[in-house]
């Protein structure tokens, strides 16, 4: 039945005061106003729910039978629409987050570490696991949202970018591609290759960017973390390409970094499902990290778009 809240509410009023004049001053409403909500709804019920003269309103006995179940039904709904509003200001709870790994080591902790400092009440739980996973597990609704490498397939994601990250090259420190500052993806050509595998986000982007430059290699190894692709590079099982977010916060004496043109760059992105609001908890992290990101990663010099190292520093 097409019932409004207006007119239940109105019923009560008139039904507990047995007053129309006195329910429109309580309501807001004129007393035409009220007298239309009640027609409206006995109309909707087929039912006579008040007999009104001009002494006295009587409830008939539908309208008592209301009136008895009426006032408990607009109590717990008003306590309900109350419970829900006030997850509008919540601070306490749990926000799951899935991230790929060498983004959980080199991103996630300083923004952990920012909801800690500003959102105390909020537990922010990360989800370390492979790209594909990342994205399974957003698409299933099993995390709140993802940070991954930009995804092939979006049609159903909102992903918004927060960081720009480029690719260089890690060469053996007596390489010789390690004699200049940059090197062109061209010069790659014929060099034997450590990389990390498909389940990254970024070897698809590594590929695409060698095969467009015209550079055929031959991939001795693929590897699943980062770490482990730099111990092959320093056993000169071949040199690499990899995110410079991940290269530059390794201890890598024995390695140098170079920048490799024309630049190609990996985009990190939020990504959470299409259509689907993020919780106010959700969002209050979504943001945190956002400003984390920003505030680690703020250019500092015109060689550094997203706070990356000249390649200088492993020199």
């Amino acid at each position: 039945m097409n019932v409004t809240l207006r007119q239940l509410r109105v019923f009560l009023f008139i039904a507990q005061g047995r007053n129309f004049s006195r329910a429109g001053d309580e309501l807001g409403l004129t007393q035409p106003a009220v007298s239309r909500a009640i027609l409206e709804l006995e109309s909707r019920l087929g039912l006579k729910l008040l007999d009104r003269t001009t002494r006295e309103v009587v409830l008939t006995e539908a309208g008592h039978s209301l009136a008895a179940r009426l006032a408990r039904v607009l109590e717990d709904l008003d306590q309900t629409l109350q419970d829900v509003a006030g997850l509008a200001s919540a601070r306490e709870g749990k926000v799951r987050v899935a991230s790929s790994p060498t983004l959980s080591a080199n991103l996630m902790p300083s923004c952990i570490a920012a909801c800690a400092q500003q959102a105390p009440g909020i537990q922010f739980l990360l989800l370390d696991r492979i790209q594909q996973d990342v994205l399974a597990s957003v698409r299933s609704g099993e995390v709140d949202f993802g940070v991954v490498i930009e995804p092939q397939s979006t049609e159903d994601l909102y992903c918004e970018t927060i960081l720009s990250d480029p690719f260089v090259l890690v060469t053996p420190r007596r390489h010789a591609l390690a004699k200049s500052r940059s090197v062109r993806w061209s010069a790659l050509d014929g060099e034997a290759l450590v990389l990390l595998d498909h389940a990254s986000g970024s070897r698809r982007l590594i590929d695409e960017a060698l095969a467009s430059q015209g550079a055929s290699c031959h991939v001795k190894q693929e590897l699943g973390h980062p770490t482990t692709v730099f111990r092959m590079v320093e056993a000169g099982i071949g040199i690499s390409v990899m995110p410079a977010l991940a290269a530059l916060s390794s201890e890598l004496p024995q390695l140098a970094l170079r920048t490799l043109t024309p630049r190609v760059q990996r985009n990190i992105m939020l990504v959470r499902r299409r259509n689907r609001v993020l919780s106010p908890l959700a969002e209050c992290v979504w943001k945190i990290v956002q400003s984390a990101v920003q505030t680690a990663f703020t250019p500092k010099g015109p060689e550094s778009q997203s706070g990356m190292a000249q390649s200088s520093k492993l020199d």
